[in-house]
Formats: C-alpha cells, sequence, structure tokens
C-alpha cells in the first residue's frame, strides 16, 4: 500500500472563501477556509434545520468564541446551548464524554438536535462520538479553532475517546456535516498549540506531497508569525491530501493508515507519559523522527531526507527527542495501536520524500531508532 497522490496546488490568490471538497457519496460535505467564518450564519447552511442546537467546546474556547457561534446559529435553532467541558487531553475520556450526554438529556435533544464542536481535537473527537452514539447518531458540524484540528482532526469523520492503555481505541467513523476553518481563530492560539499544529501539517509532505515538503521548509517562520495567506494555504494543502485519502479509504481499512505517519511513536509517548503530558502535535512531530530515522535504517531513504524531516520538525519549536521510557516500554505500548495486527507492528514508513507506506520493521532497528531518540 503506497500513495504518491495528488498534484501540488499552488497557493490561493483569493481572500474570500476557500472550500475543500470531500467526495464520500451521500455523506460527502465541504471544508470551509477563511476569515470571520465562525459568526456567520451562512457557514453553516449545510446544517439541518432543528428546535436545538447544542455547543460543545471548553473552559478556555467558550469564553472567547461561545457568543459569537450561539448569534449565527439563532436563526437556525430556536434554543441554542453551550456546554463547556474541562480542557485538556486528560479529560478524553468516559466521564467527560457523559457530560455532553447530560446536557442532551437534560435538554430534551432529539433526533434532529445538531451538536456543534468548538475547539480544537479533543472536543472535536468527543462531541463527534456523541453524535454517532446519541439516539444511534444526531447531525453534528467541526468548527475548529487550533490549526492540528483545522488540518487533521475535524476532518475525515474519526471520533473517538481514549483508554488509560491506548489512544483513541473507543470511538466510531463519523462524518460531519460541514467544517468550518476560522483562520481569525488562530490569533488566540497559544504559541505551543500552532507549533503543535504544524507537526500535523508538516507529515502531509513525506507522505504525499514533495513539493509541499519543499514549501514548508521555504515558509514555515511565515507559519510560525501566523501570516493569514501562509497559513491559508498550509490548511488548504493538508484538506485538498486528506480529503483524497479519506475519499479513497474512509474507514482506514489500506490507504488512509499513511495519515498516521509518526503517530506510532507519538501515541506511546503520550500513553507512557499519561495523556496531556505532551500535546498531540509534539508527540507526533517527534514521532515522525523516529519514524523517519526508522525509514533511513531500513533502506527506504538516504539519512539527508531524514535529516531534512528533523531539521523542519525542529523549526516547528518540536521536540525531536523522546521520553526515555525504555524500549521495552515502547515496544509494549505500540502493539496495541490499531495498526498492529496480531501483535505484530506495523509503522507507516517513508518510500521517498512524498511517498509513504505500511510495514512491520524488526524490533531490533526499532530499538536501535528509540534508544538513538530518547532521552
Amino acid at each position: 500500500m503506497t500513495v504518491n497522490a495528488l498534484t501540488s496546488s499552488t497557493p490561493a490568490a483569493t481572500a474570500d472563501t476557500t472550500r475543500v471538497h470531500i467526495d464520500l457519496g451521500d455523506r460527502s460535505y465541504d471544508i470551509l477556509i477563511g476569515e470571520g467564518l465562525l459568526g456567520d450564519a451562512a457557514s453553516y447552511a449545510a446544517a439541518p434545520k432543528s428546535s436545538t442546537a447544542v455547543i460543545v467546546s471548553n473552559t478556555t474556547v467558550a469564553p472567547l468564541y461561545a457568543a459569537r457561534l450561539e448569534a449565527a446559529l439563532r436563526g437556525k435553532h430556536a434554543k441554542v446551548v453551550t456546554v463547556a467541558l474541562p480542557d485538556g487531553e486528560e479529560f478524553k475520556d468516559w466521564q467527560t464524554l457523559n457530560l455532553i450526554f447530560d446536557a442532551l438529556l437534560g435538554h430534551g435533544a432529539d433526533r434532529k438536535t445538531v451538536l456543534y464542536a468548538l475547539g480544537g481535537g479533543v472536543v472535536g473527537d468527543m462531541t463527534g462520538f456523541a453524535a454517532a452514539s446519541y439516539m444511534r447518531g444526531v447531525p453534528f458540524v467541526q468548527v475548529p479553532t487550533t490549526l492540528l484540528a483545522q488540518v487533521d482532526s475535524s476532518v475525515g469523520g474519526k471520533t473517538a475517546i481514549n483508554h488509560p492503555l491506548g489512544k483513541n481505541m473507543i470511538g466510531a467513523f463519523y462524518q460531519p456535516r460541514v467544517v468550518v476553518c476560522d483562520l481569525t481563530s488562530l490569533d488566540t492560539l497559544p504559541d505551543r498549540e500552532l507549533s503543535a499544529g504544524l507537526a500535523e501539517v508538516i507529515k502531509y509532505g513525506p507522505i504525499a506531497d514533495a513539493a509541499f515538503f519543499s514549501w514548508l521548509e521555504s515558509n514555515l517562520d511565515a507559519l510560525l508569525a501566523r501570516d493569514r495567506s501562509a497559513l491559508r494555504y498550509a490548511i488548504q494543502r493538508s484538506c485538498e491530501i486528506k480529503a483524497w485519502v479519506v475519499g479513497q479509504d474512509e474507514k482506514e481499512s489500506g490507504l488512509r493508515a499513511i495519515l498516521n505517519f509518526g503517530h506510532t511513536f507519538g501515541h506511546a509517548i503520550e500513553a507512557g507519559l499519561g495523556y496531556g503530558e505532551w500535546l498531540h502535535g509534539e508527540a507526533v512531530g517527534c514521532g515522525m523522527v523516529m519514524a523517519a530515522a526508522l525509514s533511513a535504517k531500513l533502506g527506504l531513504i538516504g539519512n539527508d531526507v531524514a535529516a531534512r524531516i528533523t531539521a523542519l520538525v525542529a523549526r516547528a519549536k518540536l521536540p525531536t527527542v523522546g521520553p526515555k521510557l525504555g524500549a521495552d516500554k515502547y515496544i509494549e505500548l505500540m502493539r496495541l495501536d490499531k495498526k498492529s495486527e496480531a501483535g505484530e507492528i506495523r509503522f507507516v514508513v517513508i518510500d521517498q520524500l512524498g511517498t509513504a507506506s505500511m510495514r512491520p520493521a524488526p524490533d531490533a532497528l526499532v530499538r536501535d531508532v528509540i534508544d538513538a531518540h530518547t532521552a
């Protein structure tokens, strides 16, 4: 299973809303990218009308944006309720998920109630899972306010909560009606969160688009400086690549697994340290460094390509050295990864810059990589 997907697009010159379409038949939808979209009622035209809408956010994002979203939705829904969850990966669990169900039941939500996920990846994943589960499925909309969520977790319908033994192990594939990416919401994003989001942007280059990787090398400083034009293009291109992959393999039976480049190592870091100690993007960034090193050890790419990936991750202000959990612990945790089969760990590796595949690797090589990239 290999991909060398897509013809690279060029940066959009228009300041208007950019639309990226995900083609999934009757579950198709658009990703909207632009400025001022969050508070514009027109952004939510694809969501059905209903008597009740429930905005799910967190205690950090709700004070910033919930009132704006509530105002935009009042013409479509007679009652708009906001639920603010505790903020952090450590709250991506059953107990916090039940706060959403408590609100839905407490406000008499029915099968037509629409959920709106207002926040980052944790809020989006949990809202989507709640929507997939409540009354066996109600509509929902993604309104991602972090870079990581705009380029990755809000797109493609993967919803889940964590288990102490593994990340995102309990969930469902459930597509939103629309994804609304408001560039202005990134203005309030902390620098650490911006860097974490860049990890998920960077991954698209090695797995699918060498030209995009080169563009990132040339424009990373502009992205860190929150240049709107650079951010718009980075989000657009990331979403184009993910849309293409998801359109080919919605439920990760093969091709879609390449989107997990760096995640096998990264999820082990998150689970090993305890969820919330490192941001997800920080773990993925470090995981990409390890996965690139493994690709080189397997003879798939040269050390120069691995060095370029490592350098870009470092420039994005992401860690390139993982915590010293011990190779045995890493391997134990990685055997619980969703991509493992019959206890065999399968890694997303780079065959050449812009092309990825998934394959097993000898434990000895994996141990060498872990020992060389942890401290």
